[in-house]
C-alpha cells in the first residue's frame, strides 16, 4: 500500500511539471490568432522563403506569410502576408526577401515609403524587389576576383 502512495505521489509531480512546461512553452512560442489585414506581393523568385515566415518593419515583426502560389499568367510567385491592424503600410512600400543571417531562414522585409494612399486589405504591393540567391552572389564575387586579376 505504501508502494502505491509513492508512486502515485510521483506521478502527479510529474504530471504537474508537465503542465507547467506546457504553459511556458505555449506562452513563449508567441501562438495567437492572425488579427490583421491580408496583402500580396509578386516576385520572380522566392527563394527559401516558407510559410509562417516574418514580416517585419525596421527588423520589429509586423506579420507573418500566410500563403505562396503561383500566379498562372505572369508566372511570378505571389505571396500572401497579414499584417497587423495598427501597421498601416504607404503603397510604395517596397518589399524585400531578406536572409536572417548566412545559415539563417528567408523573412519579407517591408520598407514603408512616403506616399499619402494606404494599401487596403487585400491590396498588392507593387514594389518588389527579388531575393538573391548565395550561388549567384558567389559567382559575381568570384567572377570579379577573376576579371580582376585578368586585368593585371
Amino acid at each position: 500500500m505504501k508502494r502505491s502512495v509513492i508512486e502515485t505521489v510521483l506521478g502527479a509531480v510529474v504530471l504537474l511539471v508537465a503542465g507547467v512546461f506546457f504553459a511556458f512553452a505555449y506562452s513563449s512560442a508567441d501562438i495567437r490568432p492572425n488579427l490583421g489585414y491580408t496583402v500580396k506581393a509578386n516576385f520572380n523568385a522566392i527563394d527559401g522563403l516558407t510559410i509562417g515566415s516574418d514580416v517585419r518593419v525596421g527588423g520589429v515583426k509586423v506579420g507573418a506569410v500566410t500563403g505562396m502560389a503561383v500566379d498562372q499568367d505572369l508566372y511570378e510567385a505571389v505571396v500572401s502576408m497579414n499584417i497587423e491592424d495598427r501597421i498601416k503600410l504607404p503603397s510604395d512600400t517596397v518589399v524585400f526577401i531578406s536572409s536572417d543571417g548566412l545559415l539563417g531562414g528567408k523573412y519579407v522585409r517591408l520598407q514603408p515609403g512616403r506616399s499619402e494612399t494606404m494599401v487596403a486589405a487585400n491590396g498588392v504591393l507593387a514594389n518588389t524587389k527579388d531575393v538573391v540567391g548565395l550561388e549567384e552572389l558567389l559567382g559575381k564575387v568570384i567572377f570579379l576576383v577573376t576579371d580582376s586579376n585578368a586585368a593585371n
